[in-house]
């Protein structure tokens, strides 16, 4: 599987490792040229510096033939822009974007963006977590 990864976060350079070690051609973008050490020094993928919105950079990553496209900067707006220039100008298969905003995430996963929020789960898992925990008892 061709991948293309924008953004070399944390959860980008994790997911770009993870899918590189099972064999899959993964290329990622970041605007910072100092993200690339987040990646392992036997780093078999491509690595670009640039902007995800430049659209000769998301060329030159293999957006045209990816088969999936991870977007995870740290900007939901840009996020966004990317996850629907793959989807409709380029027709990727599969795009997958973080969207910090809960009530954004809703909105653009009914447009049909498949869209992950970090901030809806953390809340969810806390409440749970809460929930699962006796109070102190009063005596």
């Amino acid at each position: 599987m061709k991948l293309l990864i924008v953004g070399c976060g944390r959860v980008g350079s994790s997911i770009a490792r993870e899918m590189a070690d099972d064999g899959h051609d993964v290329a990622v973008i970041d605007e910072d040229p100092e993200a690339l050490q987040r990646l392992p020094e036997s780093w078999p993928g491509r690595f670009l510096h640039g902007h995800g919105l430049d659209t000769e950079v998301l060329v030159e990553g293999g957006i045209a033939t990816a088969d999936a496209v991870v977007v995870c900067t740290d900007g939901d707006n840009t996020n966004i822009v990317i996850a629907q220039i793959a989807r409709t100008r380029f027709h990727c298969p599969c795009v997958v974007t973080r969207v910090f905003d809960p009530g954004r995430a809703a909105f653009y996963d009914k447009l049909g963006l498949q869209t992950v929020c970090p901030t809806s789960r953390s809340i969810e898992t806390m409440t749970q977590a809460i929930c699962d925990t006796p109070g102190r008892s009063v005596a």
